[in-house]
C-alpha cells in the first residue's frame, strides 16, 4: 500500500470528489483547477473474468487510487489474454484452487470478487483467510446467515470487506439523496422501483439456481431493494411478496421470473417494487414526498443515470460507475474515508435479510415482519 510515484496522473478533479461537487463548479469545466494525486494506490486482484469483471477492469484504467495487478480465474486462457491486455506479471496469477497463496504476495492489497453468487461465500472467506481486504459483488451471498459469516470471517481477519453498491457513488443519485436528507421533497410518502430485463442465453448462470440462488430477485432486484433503502432514508420493517411465472421452462423452479414486493418503513411510507427477467426496459425510480419528488430513468444502469425533480432536471455530472467506485473504495480501504451511503458488509446483509423475508412472503403469501 506505498505510494507509487510511477503510476501518478494528471487528472481534472479526483474521481472520489466528483459527487460532493457543487453544480456551479461545473459551470465552466475548462478552468476546474489540475491537481496531482500522490497518495496510496489500492491494487487490486480481480476474481472471476467475465463480462462484469472485463467492465470493472476497463474502468480502472481511469482510475487514479486503484490499479489492476492481479488475477484469479479458473480458466487458463482468459488469464493469458488479460496479462497481455493488462500487463499483469505472472506471480500476480492464480487459479480458484491455489489463490489462498495469496497470503505470500505482498504487491495484492485486494481480492474482488465477481463470480456468481453461489460462490461468494467460500471465495470472499477464502480471501479473508488469506490476509486480504475483499470487494464483493452483489448480492453479497445467497443468503444472510452467509452474509453473517463472511462478516465474521474479515473481522476475524482483520481485513474490510466492501460490497459492489455502485450507485452509492453515483452524482445524481446521491444529488437525490442529498435532497431528501434537507428535507426539500417533505415527509416521504412513497418509493416505486422497476428493475428488469429479458436474459439470453438460457443456460447462462443467472439461471442456474445452483449458482444464481434464485432468479430475478437475486440480480437485478437488489438494485430496488437497495434503492428503496437509500431512497426512504429508512430501514424496512415488513414485506409481501407476489410471485409471477409465465415460462416454467426458462424459469424453472427457484428461479424467480417475476417477484413484486412492498415494503412497510417506520413512518409510514410505503415501497412498491418490481424484479423481472421477464420485460424490458424497467430501469426507474420514482420517490415522491408531500413537498416534492424525484424521478430517475434510467436510474441503476451502467450510465448515463437521468432524471429530474419538482425543481427540474438532474445536471450533476456523468461519471463511469465503476471508476468513482473504485477510486472511492480505495479512498475507504486505505485511508478510512467514510462514505455517503454505506457500502460495508453490514449493509449488504441488510438486503439479504430482506431477500430471505422476500421469498418468504412469496412462500407463505404472508406480511414478513423484518428486523434489519
Amino acid at each position: 500500500m506505498d505510494s507509487r510515484r510511477n503510476f501518478l496522473q494528471k487528472f481534472v478533479l479526483s474521481a472520489f470528489a466528483l459527487p460532493l461537487m457543487p453544480l456551479s463548479g461545473w459551470a465552466n469545466p475548462l478552468k476546474l483547477p489540475i491537481q496531482t494525486y500522490e497518495g496510496p494506490v489500492l491494487r487490486v486482484a480481480i476474481m472471476g473474468l467475465g463480462s462484469y469483471a472485463t467492465r470493472v477492469a476497463e474502468a480502472m484504467q481511469s482510475s487514479t487510487k486503484a490499479k489492476l495487478v492481479g488475477l484469479i480465474s479458473g480458466t487458463p486462457s482468459k488469464i493469458k489474454t488479460w496479462q497481455a491486455k493488462y500487463g499483469i506479471p505472472e506471480k500476480n496469477c492464480y487459479n480458484y484452487e491455489n489463490y489462498h497463496n495469496i497470503k505470500d504476495n505482498p504487491d495484492i492489497d485486494v481480492v474482488y470478487v465477481i463470480t456468481p453468487n453461489a460462490l461468494h461465500h467460500d471465495q470472499v472467506i477464502g480471501a479473508a483467510k488469506a490476509g486480504k481486504h475483499v470487494i464483493c459483488e452483489k448480492p453479497m451471498a445467497l443468503t444472510a446467515k452467509e452474509g453473517q459469516e463472511m462478516i465474521a470471517a474479515c473481522k476475524q481477519a482483520k481485513v474490510k470487506l466492501l460490497v459492489g453498491y455502485r450507485m452509492h457513488f453515483e452524482p445524481n443519485t446521491l444529488e437525490v439523496i442529498r435532497m431528501r436528507k434537507n428535507e426539500e421533497f417533505g415527509k416521504i410518502k412513497f418509493f416505486q422501483g422497476l428493475c428488469g430485463f429479458k436474459p439470453g442465453d438460457p443456460n447462462q448462470w443467472r439461471l442456474n439456481k445452483e449458482l444464481a440462488g434464485g432468479g430475478a430477485l437475486m440480480d437485478i432486484g437488489i438494485y430496488a431493494i437497495n434503492g428503496a433503502r437509500y431512497m426512504v432514508g429508512e430501514e424496512p420493517v415488513w414485506v409481501t411478496a407476489q410471485e409471477t411465472k409465465t415460462d416454467p421452462v426458462k424459469f424453472k423452479p427457484g428461479v424467480d421470473e417475476t417477484i413484486q414486493f412492498h415494503l412497510g418503513f417506520p413512518s409510514g411510507a410505503v415501497a412498491s417494487c418490481l424484479s423481472t427477467y421477464g420485460m424490458n426496459n424497467l430501469d426507474r425510480f420514482f420517490l415522491n414526498g408531500d413537498k416534492g419528488f424525484a424521478e430517475m430513468l434510467p436510474s441503476t444502469g451502467y450510465g448515463p443515470i437521468k432524471g429530474r425533480t419538482h425543481l427540474g432536471e438532474l445536471t450533476q455530472p456523468i461519471v463511469t460507475h465503476q471508476t468513482v467506485q473504485m477510486d472511492e473504495m480505495a479512498g475507504i480501504i486505505l485511508e478510512g474515508k467514510q462514505p455517503i451511503v454505506p457500502v460495508n458488509g453490514e449493509e449488504a446483509l441488510k438486503d439479504l435479510k430482506i431477500i430471505d423475508a422476500i421469498y418468504l412472503a412469496v412462500k407463505t403469501g404472508k406480511k414478513t415482519d423484518l428486523k434489519l
